[in-house]
């Protein structure tokens, strides 16, 4: 049984363990596996980290994440500052190609747009951005369009659940309608929920994923 005073101190000790986050002032409020996250960080990289610590604790089973991105004045860029950053850092990058990503920002926010074949590229693209000093926040609208007309197949993407070892196929129901494969049922943990996500993009043809599973740990809490 994980009360949630010890769930609280677990979930603090992850944050703490991130070397990003050593000096990082997060409010953690956990209510039956539920944990509530506040407090202000310097960069919307440390935001995600915070976010991806809390998440991986065992016993966790939402986050919400009220987390703010503040600034520093002498950190402060200008969104002209940002764009032409971001366009240089996506052009140096190997995995994606050139002239199809359109970018905007506002205030610090950038917006991806554009039309990609994968999308372990989608989240390349996403992973340059959350880097760049100054970016207070990515909303990626970046489609994900296949080349291949082959239709996906869910019996391979069932194999490759079954051979994971964070998975339980049993409990996990695979749908799929032309290019978009469907996730429903439950898992123990949200790295099995995003791990099963992750390993539906990669069925050849795939081009949307909508991950419905439920994280249910096989724990109980208590006061």
């Amino acid at each position: 049984m994980i009360s949630n005073e010890t769930l609280q101190k677990n979930v603090q000790e992850a944050i703490k363990w991130e070397p990003l986050l050593h000096a990082a002032e997060i409010g953690v409020i956990v209510k039956e596996g539920v944990v509530t996250l506040t407090g202000t960080v310097d960069s919307y990289l440390k935001k995600l980290e915070v976010e991806k610590a809390a998440k991986s604790v065992k016993g966790v089973d939402a986050v919400i994440e009220n987390i703010a991105v503040s600034i520093p004045n002498p950190s402060y860029k200008a969104d002209v500052l940002i764009v032409s950053e971001v366009l240089s850092a996506l052009r140096l990058n190997n995995e994606l190609p050139e002239n199809q990503i359109k970018i905007e920002v506002e205030k610090g926010w950038v917006t991806l747009d554009g039309t990609l074949n994968w999308n372990y590229q989608k989240d390349s693209a996403k992973r340059v951005v959350d880097r760049i000093t100054g970016v207070r926040g990515v909303t990626n609208n970046i489609l994900v369009k296949t080349e291949t007309r082959d239709l996906v197949e869910r019996r391979d993407i069932e194999a490759a659940f079954a051979r994971n070892w964070a998975l339980d196929i049993n409990n996990i129901e695979v749908s799929v309608i032309n290019n978009t494969v469907t996730l429903v049922g439950k898992v123990n943990s949200w790295y099995a929920r995003e791990n099963a996500e992750q390993l539906a993009w990669k069925a050849n043809g795939v081009c949307a994923v909508n991950n419905r599973l439920l994280v249910e740990t096989p724990v109980t809490h208590s006061l």
